[in-house]
């Protein structure tokens, strides 16, 4: 075969690596819009004063609020971590894949089964965002071609997620009337902090070994 000018191969690679780059801007774009989703709700605006009032704001989370995110958030990582349990690289990433899909899983079953049982049916706040966030982050990870670029955006997004949860967990522990509703969030709350801690030592895991690999280049 004719071999390919040199120039030609150099814009080959040049359009290669733009390819890379673009994939992995969108990936922290859409994982910074899943985040902002999450601290949205868990922001949620303070109702208006009347004009005779002089009370406190009160946050306008409602327990059937709650229940609503909640289930949206675990369906949203459950499905997220079925997806780097098959397409992940890194053993540690498809493992923690397989945890969020059990996981995140079993909360969703506990928080339909709370609602159903106290007479919660979930209704979303009208600013809520979070489901379609998701969506779109799950859309991209599923485009993007696997290998170490597609393990660091799945990371990199369940570290900022599992962070806003939190925040959202502690917003809704304040907010939720029903004791049991209360209870659960309380109960799930050192879960996703240890998903946070487990999803953070895997990142610097991944940053260690990008370094090593480009300090051994020649």
């Amino acid at each position: 075969m004719p071999k390919r000018p040199a120039r030609s191969m150099a814009i080959m690679s040049a359009c290669a690596l733009a390819v890379v780059w673009a994939a992995c801007s969108k990936s922290a774009k859409n994982a910074d819009s899943l985040a902002a989703a999450i601290d949205t709700m868990a922001k949620p605006a303070a109702a208006t004063p009347t004009p005779d009032s002089t009370s406190m704001p009160v946050a306008t989370l409602t327990d059937v609020n709650i229940v609503a995110l909640l289930d949206e958030a675990n369906a949203g990582d459950s499905t997220m971590g079925k997806l780097a349990s098959s397409k992940g690289t890194s053993a540690s990433v498809k493992d923690f894949g397989r945890t969020m899909e059990r996981d995140h899983h079993k909360l969703r079953e506990q928080g339909q089964a709370l609602a159903k049982k106290e007479n919660l049916a979930p209704q979303a706040p009208a600013n809520d965002t979070l489901a379609t966030a998701s969506a779109k982050m799950h859309d991209n990870l599923t485009q993007m071609a696997k290998g170490k670029d597609w393990d660091k955006a799945y990371i990199d997004n369940e570290v900022a997620v599992h962070q806003s949860v939190l925040n959202l967990l502690q917003t809704a522990s304040n907010a939720a009337q029903d004791t049991a509703l209360k209870s659960l969030i309380t109960k799930a709350q050192p879960l996703v902090q240890a998903h946070l801690e487990k999803a953070q030592a895997i990142q610097s895991k991944l940053a260690a070994s990008t370094t090593d690999s480009a300090a051994k280049k020649p």
